[in-house]
């Protein structure tokens, strides 16, 4: 697919997914989730980066073969994925581990929980971010960047 996108100027999203959607969330254990999500976001950026792919995104794949407590973890330490050089986008909205956090089983009543999980996405180094509920996000965005502290020596 890299080629392809590659030969028709498309951008790419490298995501992390262990296993396929039919077994993945049989395989949620992880020594090191960050390291292990990082190595396969490398693995993908340089296949991208070897076809000539030149807008690239990356994404920890939350949901894709992780429990509640690797989504957390890759949520909170978002940042050290940053530095890997490539925008970081992510899609919480609606995913089960927010109803495990919420209390809340019908993913069509997980907006609110959907909404903190892209706050603490962009509040990590998100750069996009896949949602459902466009507007509430757009809004809760909108007051999250006006009223968050100016980052200390930034330009």
């Amino acid at each position: 697919m890299a080629e392809a996108a590659a030969e028709f100027g498309a951008g790419v999203v490298v995501m992390h997914m262990r296993g396929d959607p039919l077994t993945m969330q049989r395989h949620t254990r992880y020594d090191d989730v960050v390291g292990e999500v990082r190595a396969g976001l490398e693995l993908g950026l340089r296949r991208a980066l070897d076809a000539g792919v030149r807008e690239i995104w990356l994404d920890p794949g939350l949901g894709f073969g992780k429990d509640t407590a690797g989504n957390l973890t890759l949520l909170r330490r978002l940042p050290e994925l940053l530095d890997l050089g490539f925008p970081l986008y992510v899609g919480a909205s609606r995913k089960r581990f927010i109803g495990e956090l919420t209390g809340r089983d019908a993913p069509l009543e997980r907006s609110y929980g959907s909404v903190g999980a892209a706050l603490a996405a962009v509040a990590g180094g998100a750069s996009a971010l896949r949602v459902h509920d466009v507007a509430a996000t757009r809004d809760a965005l909108a007051v999250f960047l006006a009223a968050r502290p100016p980052v200390v020596g930034a330009a």
